[in-house]
């Protein structure tokens, strides 16, 4: 190989290499831009009045993907409580993701309770059931936390969380030989 073409191949892979990186911060800075102004959109528009169950939904969501646990719990509340919620499959999805902050906040019992509403209301959901199962291991309820996650693998048996979870907890309570 030719000694100039040496750097002329450096650089270019350099030149890749940071054009790949700035592809991915640009991109992450639309995203972060969009976010932002969905959630200054939201916050001034439910600020002003009642807004809709979707609304408070979304805004709940913004707060969850920023850590915001407590702002989150209240917007899913009122999503909970606006007149314009539509059925029990939006029930459904407000309850698992106030079972999500709550569970992030570690207060694991007021998410069980979550769970076990969005599950009333749609009890097939599998994204429920594992967050369930993730909620009773947390509570060291090993044997109700399997029998969630099988719950799950009969419903969607290529489910990779809840064959992940059944088996460790499998290995857990089999004593070894």
């Amino acid at each position: 190989m030719d000694n100039d073409l040496l750097p002329v191949i450096y650089l270019s892979i350099l030149v890749v290499l940071l054009s790949t990186a700035s592809w991915f911060l640009f991109r992450q800075i639309l995203k972060s831009r969009r976010t932002e102004g969905t959630l200054k959109r939201l916050q001034t528009k439910l600020s002003q009045g009642k807004g809709t169950a979707q609304e408070h939904y979304e805004l709940g969501g913004i707060f969850l993907d920023k850590r915001l646990y407590s702002q989150a719990i209240v917007q899913f509340q009122k999503a909970l409580k606006a007149k314009d919620l539509a059925d029990d499959e939006n029930a459904a999805l407000i309850y698992n993701a106030l079972g999500f902050a709550y569970a992030a906040q570690e207060q694991f019992d007021l998410a069980i309770k979550q769970y076990k509403e969005a599950l009333e209301r749609r009890p097939n959901y599998p994204t429920a059931l594992n967050n369930l199962g993730f909620a009773y291991e947390k509570k060291q309820l090993t044997v109700q936390a399997l029998e969630v996650y099988d719950q799950v693998l009969s419903i969607d048996p290529k489910n990779a969380t809840a064959k992940r979870r059944s088996e460790s907890l499998r290995k857990r309570l089999v004593p070894s030989s």
